[in-house]
């Protein structure tokens, strides 16, 4: 892609609509957009995000997206869609860093969740980010995986983030923790 850096301020609290599939089986919840994905209006699309490359290697997509400057191509988003893949985010403005939502913002970004949730019903539902749903749900002592509670019905899972600042992961650890959510909501055998 040709979008510089300078190119991408301008992209700065924007929103990106969600992805949300006729039969939603699985929602995966970002913690909010990047500035890449406010510019490319595609989720995720920050060159070296891992999401997409373990989603492959999970098996739960058979080939990576194409993103570009435009977005995803159409039969690639046509294809998240008829799988029943669904994303959305906790806090819906683009920002460079994550660490640039306060708390409040990721609390009422949970309270809207919920509703979304409740109003799309997903069998399963899968927070990227620990910290983030921590913070959001008020859960300071929440670990990665399947949790206790429901949310809104729904199955719950926190995953660990894909973006290239949480190091400790790689692309086969993100394609294991994104593999159990997706096996519980039938996308993966």
């Amino acid at each position: 892609m040709a979008l510089r850096a300078s190119d991408l301020e301008r992209f700065r609290d924007q929103t990106v609509p969600d992805l949300l599939p006729e039969r939603l089986r699985l929602l995966f919840v970002g913690i909010n957009p990047g500035l890449w994905t406010a510019a490319t209006g595609a989720h995720f699309a920050r060159p070296g995000n891992r999401f997409y490359p373990a989603l492959v290697a999970a098996g739960i997509l058979p080939h990576l997206p194409r993103i570009t400057e435009d977005g995803m191509s159409a039969a690639d988003r046509d294809l998240l869609l008829q799988r029943g893949i669904g994303i959305t985010n906790l806090v819906r403005r683009a920002t460079a860093r994550a660490d640039e939502l306060s708390r409040e913002e990721l609390r009422a970004g949970a309270s809207a969740l919920t509703v979304l949730v409740g109003e799309q019903h997903p069998p399963v539902v899968a927070v990227v980010g620990l910290t983030a749903y921590r913070q959001g749900f008020d859960r300071p002592r929440a670990v990665s995986g399947e949790q206790t509670e429901l949310l809104a019905g729904a199955r719950l899972w926190v995953v660990p983030n894909p973006s290239g600042l949480n190091a400790h992961d790689t692309v086969e650890s993100l394609a294991r923790a994104y593999a159990d959510p997706a096996r519980a909501a039938g996308v993966i055998g």
